[in-house]
């Protein structure tokens, strides 16, 4: 017999506001493909992060006890309890040390700005602002603001807070038209 889910948080409206854009999806994928091939990370794409020990509200947030960010990273593997290292976790309890947004199209800067001052109650270290259609990044630290704004003529992404220097060109670099594979100039 198959169940059925009511999903009340969101509506269709609320989802399609979010909804990733071509670019979106392209600096998503190659940010977490840079950070992936460092082995001192842990990387975990639109992971849901366990916000019920904080009020949401108090950041004018509409997401109830969870948030997703576009990318999680770790220095280390998660510790969850032992009863479900045989089961998928669906939330996790443990906060990243860097959170990875990349605005959408139709997302505000303000919306994920405040989603920052979430995670940093929640004790994350480190949160980047990618935005693909100005090609910048801007890391902000739970010490304090804006700490670093990175833009398209740069040559890395430097990260001090967690020890991260990504090639700028390997993130916002244009792909050329090859037969195969896709290569970046």
């Amino acid at each position: 017999m198959t169940e059925l889910i009511e999903i009340k948080d969101k509506t269709f409206e609320d989802e399609l506001g979010d909804m990733p854009s071509k670019n979106h999806s392209l600096i998503m994928g190659r940010i977490t493909g840079l950070l992936f091939n460092d082995e001192r990370f842990i990387v975990m794409p639109e992971l849901s992060l366990d916000t019920s020990q904080i009020d949401l509200n108090q950041f004018n947030l509409k997401a109830k006890d969870e948030l997703i960010p576009d990318v999680c990273v770790y220095l280390e593997w998660p510790e969850e309890p032992e009863d479900e290292l045989d089961n998928d976790i669906l939330k996790m309890t443990q906060m990243p040390e860097l959170v990875i947004e990349i605005l959408s199209p139709k997302q505000a800067i303000n919306e994920i700005l405040l989603k920052f001052k979430a995670y940093f109650t929640l004790g994350i270290k480190s949160c980047w602002l990618v935005i693909p259609s100005v090609q910048v990044i801007k890391i902000y630290s739970a010490k304090g603001n804006n700490i670093f704004d990175i833009q398209h003529d740069d040559t890395e992404v430097i990260d001090e807070i967690i020890g991260i220097r990504l090639p700028i060109q390997k993130i916002f670099g244009k792909i050329t038209k090859a037969k195969s594979p896709c290569r970046l100039i």
